[in-house]
């Protein structure tokens, strides 16, 4: 008996890991080589290429495409309809007209930091790393690294403000409103005062 759940619709490719206490549900995909660890929940349609990487207690929403060159650091989230996307320079055919290879073009890396938020619809581009607590806003079209705690929103995406870990947006003194939190800028975004 295993200790994660996997729906009986979802296809879950041999070499796989995953972790205790992690839900894959309805239609699923998961390809070779993808890791995905502890108590994660996993929403029906989502996409997990081969080799893409998830921490520990992350959660992503339906019909969400991860694709090959992406790590999610722990508890990140990836709202409905997120894509994730891994080439450049994309194209179905070489010059020649042959029709491209995996050795034909270069993954793009991406990386989620810990605790961070994608809202619904969001599309990030290869190459790209957002940072811890960052928050990008539903529909916003990613092209260029997000600082810690940064709000994000727009096509493309630029930064609107910051926000608390408890994802509520900060006041221009760098205060929490809802839970009274209060940061500095540093040089990775913001960081908490001590």
């Amino acid at each position: 008996m295993s200790d994660f759940f996997v729906h009986p619709t979802a296809e879950v490719a041999d070499g796989v890991t995953i972790g205790p206490g992690t839900r894959l549900w309805n239609e699923v995909q998961v390809r070779p080589g993808a890791s995905i660890g502890a108590e994660c929940n996993i929403g029906k349609g989502v996409f997990i290429d081969v080799d893409v990487s998830l921490g520990d207690r992350c959660k992503v929403q339906n019909y969400s495409c991860l694709y090959k060159g992406l790590t999610l650091e722990d508890g990140v989230f990836i709202g409905p309809n997120v894509v994730f996307t891994n080439d450049l320079h994309p194209r179905a055919i070489t010059p020649d007209g042959v029709f491209k290879s995996e050795d034909d073009w270069e993954v793009g890396r991406s990386v989620v930091r810990y605790g961070a938020a994608i809202g619904s619809g969001g599309v990030i581009l290869p190459g790209i790393t957002i940072g811890r607590w960052a928050l990008t806003a539903a529909g916003a079209v990613v092209t260029k690294d997000v600082s810690d705690q940064a709000l994000v929103a727009g096509v493309p995406a630029k930064r609107l403000g910051w926000v608390c870990v408890c994802a509520w947006t900060l006041d221009e003194a760098l205060k929490c409103l809802q839970c009274g939190s209060s940061y500095q800028h540093c040089e990775t975004g913001i960081e908490a005062l001590a």
